[in-house]
């Protein structure tokens, strides 16, 4: 049974707690500072950022601030579209907004045309070099994971998307799965938007839990990383809070049939 503080091991070793805070749009300043002190504070091991978020230091400070160790978290940021042209110093410049010697995921935030692949043998230098421990992809279809696999030997140990029962990417976790690739899911909640749906609604009674948990157990169920967002408290406290039930085999098939290709975030598909 997994549970808040169950790791997954990633294909160059390095463990990744398997739910984690999302922070895409939470301001930097006091919003963000309370937020991810708030989710240390209730078993949160694991904070996603990215460098256009523009909370990293924000992300840092709380860190800093909270009585977790830095050593406990497991902290994922994210390099800019703009930045592809010096990767070193974009992260370098992450790691001081973070206020920490090393990063423990390093993304590729877009698949960038042209430049993606040279940019990824890139990474792979610097987590080389310590400054980071893993590295990844987000966003990335399986045409261009296919494309950085053939240009080097290092295989991303994440791939970041947008996941769902409403964009029930299956094809795409099952490439990942087949590549030793941990599929990670942002926007699990839809942003809110299917959370009145009737059909989930009425799977989450079953289980006298909110729609926003089903959501995130379904996630974890097909074996994703999960980092739903929120800057509230009481949901970021609900969103942790679903190790104590398991969705039935029935329940999981209702929801991998919601899907409707529904996006909450640009496409990437059409990125050549």
């Amino acid at each position: 049974m997994i549970n808040i503080n169950t790791k997954i091991k990633l294909n160059n070793d390095v463990k990744i707690p398997i739910i984690g805070l999302g922070t895409y749009q939470i301001k930097n300043g006091k919003e963000c500072e309370d937020a991810v002190i708030w989710a240390l504070e209730n078993g949160y091991k694991h904070i996603d950022t990215a460098t256009i978020y523009g909370n990293e230091s924000s992300i840092g400070n709380a860190i800093k601030k909270s009585r977790v160790q830095r050593d406990e978290i497991f902290i994922t940021t994210k390099l800019w579209n703009s930045d592809h042209n010096d990767p070193q110093r974009a992260l370098d410049k992450s790691l001081k907004n973070l206020r920490s010697s090393y990063i423990d995921l390093y993304l590729i935030h877009w698949p960038v045309e042209k430049v993606r692949n040279e940019t990824w043998k890139i990474l792979g230098k610097l987590m080389k070099e310590g400054k980071c421990k893993a590295i990844g992809v987000s966003n990335f279809t399986i045409k261009h994971l296919n494309e950085i696999l053939k240009s080097t030997n290092v295989v991303p140990v994440i791939n970041q998307v947008e996941f769902s029962p409403y964009l029930y990417q299956k094809d795409l976790l099952e490439f990942c799965n087949s590549r030793n690739i941990y599929l990670e899911a942002y926007s699990p909640l839809t942003k809110g938007r299917k959370l009145v749906d009737k059909k989930l609604v009425e799977i989450a009674r079953n289980y006298r839990k909110t729609p926003a948990q089903v959501l995130i157990r379904w996630c974890l169920q097909h074996n994703v990383i999960v980092i739903p967002k929120s800057s509230k408290k009481d949901r970021i406290k609900e969103n942790i809070n679903v190790f104590d039930f398991n969705i039935s085999k029935e329940h999981m098939e209702l929801l991998d049939n919601l899907n409707e290709d529904y996006r909450t975030s640009w496409d990437p598909t059409d990125i050549v």
